[in-house]
């Protein structure tokens, strides 16, 4: 009975394209005879051949996926073939036995030798409490590759112009034919003359030494939304490292991290803190100048407020990320102060009005006249 195909390429059933095509070459690069001699390994070669070459179109992997092994074997042989007869499937061998994780031949060489991007570079950049709630701009040094102004990133000096590489002759690839009894197989390897880039150098610019590229430290002023938080990243186009052959520069990424503050606290777009009252304003009630990220603000507190009520000064939190006109609320947390020591007259004041209320309630002296407020204790 044929094995599953998707079993044997070992990916599920939903996987895509790309997952089949870097699941084959991983098998194949271990099944190959040429590298692998137990036996065996000739039979199994064969099946990851198969199953790739059924998996890989999408026309066929669909007649296989509705009617298995007897949908497909009317429009392929199950043997074996030479490489000569697997058209697509020589891309991907060059690939496996050059080293490179991308596809062979002519792609490889255009790439090489045309444009490539600059890096992208990462920033980790503080920000305090205040500065992550309402935002505003922000100086940041950073260090990063530039092109050579002198010789306009070519590396040569002024004046001349690099040669195309007479080991590669300009491709960046040098090739090497083995046959064997399966076929031949091409192996492409990075040109160890030109570091792949199909072009030598003979009088380096003094200026980059040759790179094209110097590194330098610059200033620049970013702009910090209001709201963000730990973790937001900030992209800056084009301030990564120069690309080479006037490739275009990579980008800036700007991770914040923002500073604890002493009183406030962030939970999403809300702010929480904690006020510490008297006893006696918790039980009179009061009203209290409170801090908040805006500036100070009069609070109300309510007679018998009990301890760890939650007072809430609504549209005086966090901004929202990318809507600033939408704010969180400020979450106020009141602390209740209670003395473990009272003066000889406070005690006698207190137990004056604790037999009052004892009288009423039922329940006399300064504890139960105390508890009455704060049920907590």
């Amino acid at each position: 009975m044929a094995r599953d195909y998707y079993e044997i390429l070992g990916v599920s059933r939903d996987a895509d394209k790309e997952e089949i095509k870097h699941a084959y070459r991983r098998q194949a690069r271990k099944y190959h005879p040429d590298v692998n001699k137990e036996p065996g390994a000739e039979d199994r070669f064969k099946e990851i051949n198969r199953a790739y070459e059924v998996l890989s179109e999408p026309e066929t992997r669909a007649r296989y996926d509705r009617f298995g092994e007897a949908g497909v074997n009317a429009g392929a042989g199950v043997g074996f073939q030479d490489m000569g007869d697997m058209g697509g499937f020589a891309d991907i061998f060059e690939s496996i036995f050059s080293g490179f994780a991308g596809s062979a031949g002519g792609t490889t060489q255009r790439r090489r030798s045309g444009p490539v991007r600059g890096d992208d570079l990462r920033l980790d950049l503080k920000l305090d409490f205040r500065e992550a709630v309402f935002g505003g701009e922000k100086e940041i040094r950073i260090s990063h590759l530039e092109t050579c102004e002198i010789c306009s990133g070519s590396g040569a000096k002024p004046g001349t112009r690099p040669r195309a590489c007479s080991t590669c002759t300009g491709t960046g690839q040098v090739r090497r034919v083995t046959r064997t009894p399966f076929g031949s197989f091409t192996q492409v390897s990075t040109c160890p003359t030109c570091n792949g880039t199909g072009m030598v150098i003979e009088d380096k610019c003094d200026a980059c030494d040759g790179k094209g590229a110097k590194q330098v430290t610059k200033k620049l002023k970013i702009s910090i939304p209001p709201g963000v938080d730990n973790g937001t990243r900030l992209r800056i186009s084009a301030e990564g490292d120069a690309g080479q052959r006037s490739g275009p520069p990579g980008d800036l990424y700007v991770y914040l991290f923002i500073n604890e503050d002493e009183e406030f606290h962030r939970d999403g777009i809300n702010i929480l803190s904690e006020l510490k009252i008297s006893y006696l304003q918790a039980i009179l009630g009061c009203r209290l100048e409170v801090n908040t990220v805006d500036g100070p603000q009069e609070l109300l507190i309510p007679p018998g407020t009990q301890p760890n009520t939650v007072m809430t000064l609504e549209n005086r939190g966090v901004p929202r990320l990318g809507n600033p006109v939408s704010r969180g609320d400020h979450m106020i947390t009141v602390l209740i102060d209670i003395p473990n020591k009272l003066t000889t007259e406070e005690r006698e004041l207190l137990e004056k009005l604790a037999k009052i209320k004892g009288d009423r309630t039922g329940k006399g002296g300064l504890e139960g006249f105390l508890g009455n407020f704060f049920h907590q204790r």
